[in-house]
């Protein structure tokens, strides 16, 4: 802290400019060699930590190639039996694969449905055999995220049919942390691939307590879980 008017105060301000100046040049350096996959923050709060009782979830997604939209899904009924979707990359748009459908899908806007279940995501990579790719592999995160909200209302059935997706049709991404949040809940569900020669994922989904708030970017965030002390109202694995 320097005082005012003291005699070092002009050379003492000149150095602190010029050191900040250092800093934010040096940051400036090191995000431009980030990935733009790895430039994502989720931040949440469960009803019982905000002021009205809301939950509350951001998803930021700071990319210079990825410019942000609000597509709409819009919701259909009646699909014809043995009808099926296709599947382009999120990000590259590569072809993937079909699904089958369901006979029912929900109104989607953004990462939000019209139940209001949300998701979103940032990406940890994980250990390189896990995620090399899987033959034949036909879910991507960010379809994973699209299909899931049209076929889920609340937070327990998204993990479900997420998880389900995945050990049906192969998971084509990186490890990932998914944000869930409905207006009663939010979880983390943490997935990566089995690697080569596998189909489907490892996964871990944990309960934010309600009171609390929670964040992550690009790195995973469930360090462990006691699994001799828990149910399904609080955590998830397969």
């Amino acid at each position: 802290l320097m005082k005012k008017g003291h005699p070092d105060s002009e050379r003492d301000s000149k150095c602190l400019i010029s050191g900040v100046r250092a800093l934010l040049c040096g940051i400036a350096c090191l995000a431009a060699t980030i990935p733009d996959a790895e430039a994502c923050t989720n931040l949440i709060v469960t009803p019982g930590a905000s002021a009205d009782g809301s939950t509350i979830y951001s998803y930021s997604a700071d990319s210079a190639s990825l410019y942000g939209t609000l597509d709409r899904l819009v919701g259909r009924k009646n699909i014809t039996a043995g009808s099926t979707k296709a599947i382009y990359d999120w990000d590259s748009g590569v072809y993937l694969g079909e699904i089958e459908e369901v006979q029912e899908t929900h109104d989607v806007i953004g990462n939000m449905n019209e139940h209001q279940l949300t998701i979103g995501e940032t990406t940890f990579g994980g250990v390189a055999a896990l995620t090399q790719g899987q033959e034949g592999a036909v879910m991507d995160y960010g379809n994973l995220i699209w299909t899931t909200l049209q076929r889920a209302k609340t937070v327990p059935e998204a993990i479900t049919v997420m998880t389900d997706l995945v050990a049906k049709y192969g998971y084509a991404s990186e490890g990932e942390s998914f944000t869930l949040t409905d207006p009663r809940e939010a979880w983390i569900l943490e997935l990566i691939g089995k690697g080569p020669g596998e189909k489907g994922a490892v996964w871990m989904a944990v309960r934010i307590p309600d009171g609390h708030v929670a964040a992550h970017a690009n790195q995973a965030r469930i360090p462990f879980v006691d699994m001799t002390n828990v149910d399904e109202s609080s955590a998830r694995w397969a």
